[in-house]
């Protein structure tokens, strides 16, 4: 790899953030309520069901305040809202409102056409062969200082 090169962890958040711009840009040209990239990451771990705060810090990979933070704001503008665990008193399930659920599924929309456009840019086949690559299995990260394969 050149110097220049940038490494494949850094082309594929630099693709994560076209999804994510395109998907922002969409949503306020609809004139859905402002949200953040981390409000926008909440609701792809969400389950349909509801899940815990702290599964869904797990699952977006940042700290349980930083989910509670995104979730609370979401509450506020009416997006989620909270409900009792049936399998534990002590924890409250986060899901989706009828409001939330409606921008979900324009969101789902959205992205669809963001990848249309992505395939009229590197080609259908591309856009194909991506999908299939990013679908294998990976397995567990290799631990240590010297991963291995």
């Amino acid at each position: 790899m050149g110097s220049g090169d940038r490494n494949l962890p850094q082309l594929l958040g630099a693709a994560r953030r076209w999804f994510d711009d395109g998907l922002l840009a969409a949503l306020e040209a609809e004139r859905v309520d402002p949200v953040t990239t981390t409000q926008l990451h909440l609701f792809t771990v969400l389950d349909e069901g509801g899940t815990t705060v702290a599964a869904l810090a797990r699952r977006m990979g940042v700290a349980r305040q930083t989910a509670h933070q995104a979730v609370h704001s979401l509450i506020a503008v009416g997006l989620l809202e909270q409900a009792p665990d049936p399998d534990s008193a002590r924890q409250r399930l986060i899901r989706r409102t009828a409001k939330g659920r409606s921008v979900h599924e324009r969101a789902e929309g959205m992205i669809e056409q963001l990848e249309r456009t992505l395939a009229s840019r590197i080609g259908a086949d591309g856009v194909t062969a991506l999908r299939a690559i990013l679908e294998q299995p990976w397995g567990q990260p290799p631990t240590g200082r010297h991963p291995q394969t």
